[in-house]
């Protein structure tokens, strides 16, 4: 039994009362009658099991056969296939009248259980064996189902590591331990080839219930899975002496992250990077070589923009000030002409990063050049900046 808990993860107590249920399955399937209510009790340190049938005391029964007196204590023990309606029907293998209760016991109320002694039997057929195996192996799945539901359900917004179990279709299932995590498509790093076997480290989204048990959502790409993997290497973000304020990332590909130190005395962009790349480069081998620009945040709106187009060098910002009241803030930047593909970037990639970090419209031209396309958040991707006061929800 204690193997058994802990194989399952499970409570010994409740492996204990699961036989219990089953043992009483049993001696009711071979020597009770339908409609009993038998319980059981097991000694584990002997094996010996002790079997009682409880009976609940109502007042009278009438000429028709229903229980007359108060009948509400009685309405919360019908099962779940029994009508409730203003009159229950006598049964005697459950109820017992107050009558011949106080022949068994003289201070008994109705309402009361009445506890019955039955003799121990061990000699159960085939027939019973089988229904108690039934009983445990239903009660010990669903225990464990809700065992890992609860343990899961507290680690939503946590990176775990896993390894690939299968691959079906475009759905891959990551072994977590006790349970298979779920990494469907659409939180799939596009460029990353998934191997089974290959170990990997995902960020739990979110843990739903289905009919087939908890369904744990991974992700590759979620911009939460950056901020996570830093936390890991960089001492200082657990600390709180450097801040992540915002996340922008296009997942396989480039991922900007915007940082802040809240102590004179520590380089944000540096605890990030580490002495000769080492934490940035951890965090980037992790994610299979995805690019990661790390700009110190500003709450000065033209010093945050420039930061956020590096690696462009940004001759000036200027915020246009006939940009629509409540609607998108603007900002027109200037580039030396050497800097109009860096600031852009491979399909507009850099500045379109910068546009969903910042939260800003940016438009880029040269001195004395035409203005280039503008950038803007793209409608199907992700909010326009990343903040980090919560989990995002991922669709």
């Amino acid at each position: 039994m204690k193997q058994i808990a802990e194989e399952k993860g499970i409570p010994e107590n409740l492996v204990l009362d699961t036989m219990q249920l089953a043992l009483a399955a049993a001696y009711k399937k071979d020597f009770g009658e339908k409609g009993q209510d038998i319980r059981a009790k097991l000694d584990p340190s002997t094996g010996e099991a002790k079997f009682w049938q409880v009976k609940t005391v109502v007042e009278d029964a009438d000429e028709e056969g229903y229980v007359a007196g108060n009948v509400e204590f009685l309405r919360s023990k019908l099962e779940p296939h029994e009508e409730v309606d203003q009159r229950i029907k006598f049964n005697p293998e459950k109820h017992i009248l107050f009558a011949d209760a106080k022949k068994f016991k003289k201070n008994i109320a109705i309402g009361e259980e009445l506890i019955i002694n039955l003799e121990s039997k061990t000699d159960f057929g085939r027939i019973a064996a089988q229904t108690a195996k039934q009983v445990v192996i239903q009660r010990l799945r669903e225990m464990e189902r809700n065992a890992i539901l609860a343990e899961f359900k507290g680690r939503e917004g946590e990176v775990i590591s896993g390894t690939v179990q299968r691959i079906e279709g475009r759905m891959i299932y990551i072994d977590l331990g006790r349970t298979n995590g779920l990494l469907p498509p659409n939180e799939q790093i596009p460029t990353e080839p998934y191997r089974i076997g290959s170990r990997l480290r995902c960020y739990i989204v979110r843990v739903e219930e289905t009919h087939r048990g908890p369904a744990i959502i991974l992700s590759r790409s979620h911009p939460r899975l950056i901020l996570s993997l830093f936390k890991f290497e960089v001492p200082e973000l657990e600390s709180g002496s450097v801040e992540v304020r915002a996340i922008a990332r296009e997942a396989g590909s480039r991922t900007k992250i915007a940082v802040s130190s809240n102590e004179d005395s520590v380089d944000p962009i540096g605890s990030l990077v580490g002495q000769k790349g080492v934490r940035v480069q951890t965090v980037i081998n992790e994610l299979g070589g995805e690019k990661i620009d790390i700009i110190e945040w500003s709450d000065v709106a033209e010093q945050y923009i420039a930061h956020a187009l590096a690696p462009a060098k940004i001759l000036s910002v200027q915020v246009m000030d006939d940009s629509p009241a409540g609607g998108e803030k603007s900002a027109l930047v200037e580039v030396a002409e050497d800097q109009y593909s860096l600031a852009i970037g491979k399909r507009g990639q850099n500045v379109h990063l910068a546009a969903k970090l910042t939260g800003w419209h940016i438009d880029i031209r040269g001195p004395k050049g035409a203005p280039v396309p503008a950038a803007e958040p793209i409608a199907e991707e992700a909010p326009a900046i990343q903040t980090l006061d919560a989990p995002e929800e991922v669709a």
